[in-house]
């Protein structure tokens, strides 16, 4: 192999820090982040420098992710303690004292949150595998900040002792039940099929393909199915509980992940020549 020298410059100042054998030893390596361009994405710990588009010479930007802490702790604090769409009865204006909704799709929806964030830290912990085993705590807060916000939102409006049941009865909310956790089945599926594929031994890359569960068969047409299958789900539960905040959070969710489906759609396409053409991001034939 050639000789290559590594510049590594501070990602806001441009500052030169230092070559890429002595970078910040008194940082340890989860906190840093090397790019090739300010603005661009980190890159990964297994890239190797040879297959990178720099000459001989090559310039990093560095940018501290700033302190850690363990993956699982964060899991446990951003989903494990959410509070599950359950309020007491006090917590409302005097007039409402110690009375409750008596509708059971109240209890449903309570029930419904619940698996869905109990799955997720299942997920996080048996079948998710992650480049890092931290996560820096400003990332922690933020989560904290978004899931139990909206959690403790959402919770107060479906809770309410004035609380609107569907419009359609419980026709509407069996059938979005159904559509829920059809969505829950198919959103594990895929991320069990992610994780095989990660966990075959192979060292090549390969991008995900249909399997012989047919909840895998959205593969066919999108990149990114468990973000399909995750907004079917709130799609579902919006529908089941017919509440605005619910559908507020669905939409600013669905935002969230078509940024991210698209991400991953174009980096398939660049990493493989034979990508599928028929795949889009995240929902079939359209986006």
């Amino acid at each position: 192999g050639g000789y290559y020298a590594v510049e590594v410059l501070n990602a806001k100042t441009r500052e030169q820090l230092c070559f890429l054998d002595k970078v910040h030893p008194h940082w340890y390596p989860a906190r840093q982040a090397l790019k090739l361009d300010p603005r661009g994405k980190s890159l990964r710990d297994d890239e190797i420098l040879q297959n990178l588009p720099v000459g001989t010479t090559a310039t990093m930007y560095f940018k501290d992710l700033g302190p850690d802490a363990c993956f699982w702790t964060a899991a446990g604090f951003t989903k494990w303690l959410l509070p599950f769409l359950f309020f007491f009865p006090y917590i409302y204006s005097p007039r409402y004292a110690f009375t409750s909704s008596p509708h059971p799709v109240v209890t449903l929806a309570c029930a419904c949150h619940t698996f869905h964030y109990v799955k997720r830290l299942i997920e996080t912990i048996f079948v998710h595998r992650f480049s890092h085993g931290t996560m820096p705590l400003r990332t922690i807060f933020k989560n904290c900040a978004y899931y139990w916000g909206f959690s403790a939102w959402l919770a107060y409006y479906i809770n309410h002792p004035l609380y609107t049941p569907p419009s359609y009865g419980e026709l509407q909310v069996n059938y979005a039940l159904v559509l829920f956790v059809m969505c829950e089945l198919g959103n594990f599926s895929i991320h069990w099929t992610l994780n095989n594929l990660r966990g075959d031994g192979s060292k090549s890359r390969k991008f995900p393909v249909p399997t012989k569960n047919p909840f895998t068969w959205l593969f066919f047409f999108v990149s990114c199915p468990n973000y399909t299958y995750e907004l079917g789900a709130w799609v579902s539960f919006s529908v089941m509980t017919q509440c605005l905040p619910v559908a507020l959070y669905t939409l600013l969710g669905f935002i969230q992940m078509t940024i991210w489906a698209r991400g991953k759609h174009r980096a398939y396409s660049r990493e493989f020549k034979n990508y599928p053409s028929l795949r889009v991001a995240i929902i079939p034939l359209i986006l």
